[in-house]
């Protein structure tokens, strides 16, 4: 079903255990929700996901391998295959995330919430860990965030960095801005540095025009970008990378998620950190 791209973070979806994993995914099969996933099943990993043809697959891959911190790969699927097992062993990668953004000639024309009718037995699914897993950490840690109290999500911005190119993939960088008192920056760069399967430490701390970011110009309106006096901005690298890069390459057609929406996977965050 398509659907408008300001389609509202909490639109639709109340009557499920938004604790449990697999009622999350079964609630966006359903299209019982279709909003943002963060706050979502609690201790779980969250995914970035992009769907390309086999013939598009080992360039991207090659540009996951490049580019480890906007992307992270945890999962990859066999061409046709809708499903990642490893994951989660009832996923259906065709149904079972909130709304998917739809690519074709490297532009997007359209958000959706099934793509079943699109679904082609060449597509190879990358999944790819997400900033959601490192929130519940900085929670942990005594570092709650605003914009989750607010039912909003980390500002987007893409940056005037490059990275690193792989076949036909190319292009800036995305990240996502989260602000911290001084000593509390300190802790959260600690925190996430445990955790570079889902992005890891900060990419850039401080000024955002050292990076070519401007705090109210956020990609596709994306998030929270405010900044109370005494915090400092600081930016980790993001999942959205991708959907820049396929923008440039512009493969005949291609599927993500659309952003903070992502797929939610039984895997622990737990087993993600590395210390």
């Amino acid at each position: 079903m398509a659907v408008s791209e300001s389609t509202p973070a909490g639109a639709a979806g109340a009557g499920f255990d938004r604790r449990d994993p697999r009622a999350v995914r079964h609630a966006c099969r359903s299209g019982g929700y279709t909003g943002y996933t963060a706050g979502l099943a609690p201790g779980h990993v969250q995914a970035n996901l992009c769907m390309l043809p086999k013939d598009w697959a080992e360039d991207f891959l090659l540009f996951c391998q490049r580019n480890p911190a906007p992307c992270p790969l945890i999962a990859r699927s066999d061409p046709g295959d809708p499903r990642l097992p490893t994951l989660a062993p009832d996923l259906d990668i065709r149904t079972d995330v909130p709304r998917y953004h739809v690519f074709r000639d490297g532009a997007f024309v359209e958000e959706v919430t099934d793509i079943t009718a699109l679904w082609r037995d060449d597509l190879v699914v990358f999944a790819l860990g997400c900033s959601f897993s490192f929130e519940e950490a900085l929670a942990d840690a005594g570092l709650p965030l605003r914009f989750l109290e607010r039912g909003s999500v980390a500002g987007v911005y893409v940056t005037d960095i490059d990275t690193r190119p792989a076949g036909r993939f190319h292009g800036k960088l995305a990240v996502t801005m989260r602000p911290f008192k001084p000593a509390d920056a300190i802790r959260a760069i600690q925190v996430t540095s445990r955790f570079p399967n889902v992005h890891g430490a900060p990419v850039h701390i401080g000024d955002p025009a050292a990076i070519g970011v401007d705090l109210a110009n956020k990609y596709r309106g994306v998030g929270d970008g405010t900044v109370a006096p005494g915090e400092l901005p600081l930016f980790w690298a993001c999942g959205l990378t991708p959907q820049l890069a396929v923008a440039n390459a512009r493969p005949p057609f291609c599927i993500t998620h659309a952003p903070s929406s992502m797929l939610v996977t039984d895997l622990r965050n737990a087993s993600l950190a590395v210390l």
